[in-house]
């Protein structure tokens, strides 16, 4: 394989429902067989894979007849998945062995990601099952999630694992060409090729529908694209459909697909933690338009209790908080260093010990 592999450590592979299933619903067992055959020739490369893969709820839906209708949402994912997830993981396993390639299955539920000591834990799991040439296929355990605590769809997973994982690429496959700059099926759409964060505002442009097969959209795959390449992974979202696309997309070849350049800026595991807590926070901290402005200038500062106007909510030390500005606008999360009693005390003080240090916060810039 012609590829620029120098560089490429380790990258995460996200493959959608509409991926892996037909128009009937049934796994296509051929494209996923094409695609572990790709996987197959990256780890030729010494290119660590790690598989996000969804399908599991498809797989169950093709192989069971409930002996009656099933209303409850959440019961009929548990049902479904329960099933699915097994014969996913079966012909995965048959599959790669072809290649002499061993895989092993990674459930996760939102809550595996709430606490430094959960998230720790996932990432050994991952870490040991790479040093020993395991391919980690990760899938959400939607037999055992609730509404509250499910994932937005497996692309959330996906980048939550590229970020975990320190990936050096997320490469998130649908059944289109990436994000277009218009409906993808009025002929006069183009892929928008390049996307630099830092500049480009393309929010306009993203299609609100819903996968037909899976959770999720184009809306989810462009929030956490552009997260994770700020975080400084590149992105890429493109046609899993296509023949080869694995390949090319690693080659010289060029290939129709969207790419979120990675930010320069180097971020620890900490913040990438951190970064993707949102869900998990358990009060509010308010600051004043100076604590703003320093918080969004180009320097690390800790957020201190000087700056802050008011909190709400109640929260224990070491929990994670959402800061707001004046205007109601949030514009980071981090570890608190005190519980919400404690730091009701100190608003507005000087000379005291930070609020959250700058090494437990993340600001959105």
């Amino acid at each position: 394989m012609k590829a620029k592999t120098k560089e490429l450590r380790r990258i995460a592979i996200k493959i959608g429902s509409n991926v892996l299933t037909r128009k009937d619903g049934t796994l296509d067992v051929t494209r996923m067989s094409a695609l572990v055959d790709q996987i197959a020739e990256l780890r030729k490369s010494k290119i660590e894979v790690i598989l996000i893969s969804s399908g599991a709820v498809a797989a169950g839906k093709t192989s069971i007849r409930p002996k009656n209708k099933i209303t409850d949402v959440v019961s009929a994912r548990q049902l479904y998945s329960a099933v699915g997830q097994v014969r996913l993981i079966s012909q995965y396993l048959t599959l790669f062995s072809h290649h002499n390639l061993v895989c092993g299955q990674v459930l996760a539920t939102k809550e595996d990601f709430s606490t430094r000591r959960h998230y720790l834990n996932q990432r050994n799991c991952m870490s040991v099952m790479l040093e020993n040439d395991i391919i980690p296929i990760v899938n959400e355990n939607d037999a055992i999630s609730v509404n509250e605590l499910m994932f937005t769809d497996n692309d959330e997973l996906s980048g939550l694992v590229a970020a975990m994982m320190n990936c050096n690429k997320l490469i998130i496959l649908s059944n289109i060409d990436g994000i277009y700059n218009g409906h993808p099926d009025n002929p006069d759409s183009r892929v928008i090729e390049v996307v630099d964060t830092k500049k480009d505002k393309i929010e306009e442009f993203i299609q609100t529908s819903k996968s037909t097969a899976g959770r999720g959209g184009m809306q989810t795959k462009y929030n956490i694209a552009r997260k994770i390449a700020e975080e400084g992974i590149e992105v890429i979202i493109a046609n899993g459909k296509k023949d080869n696309i694995l390949i090319d997309l690693l080659s010289d070849k060029e290939i129709v697909c969207t790419r979120f350049k990675a930010s320069s800026k180097e971020m620890s595991n900490v913040k990438k933690w951190i970064a993707h807590s949102d869900s998990f926070a358990k009060g509010e901290i308010h600051v004043n338009e100076c604590a703003r402005l320093v918080l969004m200038g180009d320097k690390a500062v800790s957020l201190l209790p000087v700056g802050i106007t008011k909190i709400s909510g109640n929260f224990e030390e070491d929990d994670i908080v959402r800061i707001f500005d004046e205007k109601g606008n949030q514009i980071g999360i981090g570890k608190s260093s005190f519980n919400s009693t404690k730091v009701s005390e100190l608003i507005g003080k000087s000379n005291v010990k930070p609020i959250i240090h700058y090494d437990y916060l993340y600001i959105d810039k």
